[in-house]
């Protein structure tokens, strides 16, 4: 599999998110249009597309009855993706457990999920495991387990009420960690099920995926160093050093204390080596100090994660949260700490992408530019020995985003959303895009040392 020619796309309903104009409902029409964004992947040279099936769209209830029009339409998209020479990357979770299972025990603050969520994804494996080899279980496993438990940013929106955000339940310092903990034991029985009752005849791999800020000291000091090995370890290690080496890190268990849940042995023994592959999601390079940063996206007035962490983890110039300007050595400098800290794991980049204010500008020459540094990053760490085997842009299409509702532009093709019909229109990035898949247009590796060593030299006047 090449390792650039994929993209990624949620074909996912999303609800509806307070202070965003719109919904989901449509989006982009994915449902009704993917015959069309295939023949679109097919003529660009993709050879890999990422997509996420919806667990309230397969099974409503949670358990027992399979939609049947849910079921076709995700056969009828992998089988349109196969016949396009296409192969088919699976997301079974993404933010949208059916709403039974919040209102019956919680969703994933309750152990309860484990067993539904297995028995979900063993009728996706039954259903469509024979044409997909590449399944990731739960979107971006740690920003999921802070944003929507912690900050109550992203659904179900569970925090302890503050100055930011006023979440109507929830509890920030406890239930960040209680479901990361159920994320994990889900995610290995997931793995388990699959490694026993279907990898010896699908030959497929399931990895795990984490939300990879890019994180570099503030400053050349000292205590910005100790100060970024911190971040690393609550935003990297907590969740997959015990995938990789059986436990949470000893500086995790020290800060959170008896509100970080404990590992039975036997779970110890499942959750251990539970993954074939990490999957890096990955849009921007974020600066870490310990002094107080007004521009930190963690603030410090929001009890538990942000807390015990302890470091102020800010953007990078002007930029925000999915940053335009171009830290590649952000993405760098995670996948050297992933190889050197995990004995070099597979790696897919799930998501790295440019998002853009303006839907209507097909001009998109900054998002080439981020694409082209970010390409150039990938091709010094595989020069420099990491496993990679796939880079994925987020977006082919316009979508709803989670963040940004219709005000936030990453995809490659504009979607007209005020058009019934949806239309399509390629930006300059498809073209930029399609010529570098064809050999036309060459990418060389960056020198992102350079690019580092210009922002250490500035950032620490």
């Amino acid at each position: 599999m090449g390792y650039f020619r994929t993209l990624r796309y949620s074909c996912s309903k999303l609800a509806d998110r307070a202070g965003i104009t719109g919904n989901g409902d449509i989006a982009s029409d994915g449902y009704h249009k993917y015959k069309e964004d295939v023949k679109l992947m097919a003529e660009m040279g993709l050879e890999s597309f990422r997509f996420s099936i919806s667990w309230s769209r397969l099974i409503p209830n949670g358990r027992g009855f399979v939609n049947p029009k849910g079921l076709l339409f995700y056969k009828n998209l992998i089988k349109e993706l196969k016949s396009h020479g296409i192969e088919p990357q699976v997301t079974l979770y993404h933010y949208d457990h059916p709403q039974s299972l919040e209102d019956e025990y919680g969703g994933w603050v309750n152990r309860k999920i484990i067993e539904d969520f297995t028995a979900y994804a063993d009728v996706c494996f039954r259903e469509f495991g024979d044409h997909v080899k590449l399944w990731n279980p739960i979107n971006e496993a740690t920003i999921f387990a802070i944003g929507s438990y912690g900050q109550g940013l992203g659904p179900p929106g569970r925090c302890t009420p503050n100055m930011l955000v006023n979440c109507s339940t929830g509890n920030s310092s406890t239930e960040p960690y209680l479901v990361g903990h159920n994320v994990l034991l889900a995610h290995a029985s997931v793995y388990n099920l699959y490694k026993l009752k279907y990898k010896s005849k699908q030959r497929g791999s399931i990895g795990f995926s984490i939300y990879a800020l890019g994180l570099t000291p503030a400053t050349n000091s000292k205590d910005d160093e100790i100060a970024t090995q911190r971040a690393q370890t609550f935003l990297y290690d907590w969740l997959l050093k015990p995938l990789v080496f059986g436990d949470y890190p000893d500086e995790v268990k020290r800060t959170v204390g008896s509100r970080l849940p404990v590992f039975s042995e036997e779970e110890l023994e499942q959750v251990k080596g539970s993954s074939d592959f990490v999957g890096v999601i990955h849009y921007s390079t974020f600066t870490v100090t310990n002094r107080y940063s007004a521009s930190s996206i963690f603030p410090m007035d929001v009890e538990g994660f942000t807390k015990d962490m302890g470091v102020y983890v800010s953007p990078i110039g002007n930029s925000s949260f999915f940053a335009v300007e171009a830290a590649p050595w952000g993405l760098e400098d995670t996948l050297e700490y992933l190889k050197d800290s995990y004995n070099n794991p597979p790696i897919y980049i799930l998501e790295n992408g440019a998002r853009l204010e303006s839907h209507s500008m097909l001009q998109d020459t900054k998002r080439i530019d981020f694409i082209e540094g970010y390409i150039g990053a990938v091709l010094n760490a595989i020069k420099n020995g990491s496993d990679m085997r796939g880079y994925l842009i987020w977006s082919m299409v316009d979508l709803y985003e989670l963040l940004g509702g219709y005000s936030t532009s990453f995809g490659l093709y504009y979607v007209n959303f005020s058009d019934p019909g949806r239309k399509r229109s390629p930006r300059l990035s498809v073209s930029w895009y399609t010529g570098f898949l064809n050999g036309t247009i060459d990418v060389a590796p960056q020198d992102t040392f350079q690019l580092k060593r210009n922002f250490s030299s500035y950032s620490s006047l």
